[in-house]
């Protein structure tokens, strides 16, 4: 199985940026994609971004799209959200997840998923 850890959360203010990281280890020989997910306090998990293994194919929200970019070096087992223009509404909890296969929007078809960390976006 794939294990994940995410790091990079904190406060910004409105139309600052941001930069979240995911490390990955374990059974990292499988081809695997990976999203970035974020929830809100009593909503359901939001897709935000996802890429496939060789980093190739990129899907983003429709609110994230052309504000948030995610990337991937299987090198150094590592996914970035850098996140900029941020918005209020933007404030949750950013989960970094994985599953063996291509790349979908839906969390349930992701199996793992990291401990979170909580970006705050306000003046």
């Amino acid at each position: 199985q794939v294990h994940l850890v995410e790091s990079g959360g904190g406060e910004v203010q409105p139309g600052g940026s941001m930069t979240l990281s995911c490390a990955f280890s374990g059974r990292t020989s499988d081809e695997f994609s990976m999203a970035w997910f974020r929830q809100v306090l009593g909503k359901e998990r939001e897709f935000v971004a996802t890429v496939s293994y060789g980093g190739g194919r990129k899907v983003y929200s429709d609110i994230v799209k052309g504000r948030f970019t995610i990337s991937r070096d299987n090198r150094k087992q590592t996914v970035e959200l850098q996140m900029q223009n941020l918005r209020p509404e933007d404030s949750a909890v950013y989960y970094c997840s994985a599953r063996y296969g291509s790349t979908t929007t839906l969390p349930s078809q992701y199996p793992r998923w990291g401990q979170g960390t909580r970006v705050t976006v306000s003046s």
